[in-house]
């Protein structure tokens, strides 16, 4: 039976290159996008043309008010696929702030935490009814949990708390055959923190003399690992913190 996985911020970076890379091993995919609803739908069209079923539906990950509506709307769209479970949950949607952490406000701490810890927990929460049994949770992390860099001690320490709800949700569903691993990305050329890394050389040349591999990393080093952690090959990982960093800070 073909999957299906929900990635959520599934409209740009790496969450639209980890529902790409889901299409191109044969899955479907729901997307979540917040405001990019044109490139949500650039998204769709690029996983339907590898023949692949996709939907994208608005999901502010910052307002758990909205969860309970989400969850009927997946339902929707499961019914209408003739379905009544997901497989994959990936949850990814985030956002970077920096700043150093005497300057830190509580509104961006507030914003951090909801989106990143509050949002990731209610939201799986919301949605486990309709998650199979044998599932995949996957939620995403940073290389910044395990080494510092000043100007992100909010940001990791959200992180931090991500990867500690993966270890308890690998064991509470690990009765219903259901995996949880966190993916940690090390410094990739992205839209994060408004392209820093993939448009300021200074940040990138940096990055890139702290790897084993002389690069920071790029979206196609990360989706297509996410994708093949869902695979059936990798069914007995569960409740680790897997860096995909081309060896940062070793």
């Amino acid at each position: 039976m073909t999957t299906i996985s929900i990635v959520t911020g599934g409209s740009r970076g790496l969450g639209r290159n980890t529902a790409l890379s889901i299409a191109r091993r044969g899955g479907d995919v729901i997307l979540t996008y917040r405001s990019q609803a044109a490139e949500a739908e650039a998204v769709l069209s690029e996983i339907r043309g590898l023949g692949r079923r996709a939907a994208a539906l608005q999901l502010d990950t910052a307002d758990a008010s909205g969860f309970s509506t989400f969850s009927g709307r997946v339902r929707s769209t499961l019914d209408g696929w003739g379905r009544d479970r997901f497989d994959h949950l990936i949850n990814n949607a985030g956002h970077g702030e920096m700043a150093a952490f005497a300057e830190t406000t509580e509104a961006q701490f507030d914003q951090i935490f909801n989106v990143h810890v509050k949002g990731v927990f209610f939201l799986t929460q919301a949605l486990l009814p309709l998650l199979a049994d044998g599932g995949r949770i996957v939620n995403f992390s940073s290389g910044l949990t395990r080494v510092s860099y000043p100007g992100f001690s909010a940001y990791s320490a959200a992180k931090g708390a991500v990867e500690i709800l993966t270890l308890y949700l690998a064991k509470e569903l690990g009765a219903r055959g259901i995996t949880a691993n966190t993916i940690a990305p090390g410094a990739i050329e992205t839209d994060f923190l408004g392209g820093a890394v993939r448009d300021t050389p200074a940040y990138n040349e940096a990055f890139a003399a702290m790897t084993a591999l002389g690069r920071v990393g790029v979206p196609d080093d990360i989706g297509p690992a996410v994708a093949s952690l869902l695979g059936s090959e990798n069914r007995w990982i569960t409740a680790q913190r897997i860096e995909v960093s081309g060896g940062q800070n070793i």
